[in-house]
């Protein structure tokens, strides 16, 4: 089998791991934000209707949808959106370069997450499933 057809063979069955691993990543921002797993200072008195709590909540939900692979078109395009928002609210203020705002967690979450929008879940996820 040459690396080609190896490769081909593995591209949506990784596109689907990389969905999974990038939801359990970003999922760890909600738990933190809103079940205090684990405790951060920087997250310790979040209010819900704030843009940090509606951040949470979208990334708690979000996350949790990513990993089951389910709505996964539509909840990546607004995770991808929510990473654009974060970035330009709260990285580009603090400079122009990525890695000196602290941005680039959030550059590249919106475009995997844009990246996995347009790609699709993968066939390990429960939208494969449904279309079954």
């Amino acid at each position: 089998m040459t690396i080609e057809a190896f490769a081909a063979s593995w591209a949506p069955r990784l596109l689907s791991v990389l969905r999974i691993v990038s939801g359990l990543l970003f999922l760890q921002h909600g738990t933190a934000k809103y079940l205090k797993i684990p405790v951060l200072q920087m997250f310790a008195k979040v209010e819900p209707f704030s843009l940090v709590g509606i951040a949470g909540m979208l990334e708690l939900a979000g996350g949790v949808l990513l990993i089951l692979g389910l709505f996964t078109r539509c909840t990546a395009f607004v995770l991808s959106g929510l990473m654009a928002v974060a970035y330009f609210l709260a990285h580009a203020p603090l400079g122009f370069y990525p890695i000196a705002n602290a941005g680039e967690l959030a550059v590249l979450y919106c475009f995997v997450f844009l990246y996995i929008a347009a790609a699709g879940p993968g066939p390990w996820s429960l939208d494969a499933a449904r279309q079954k």
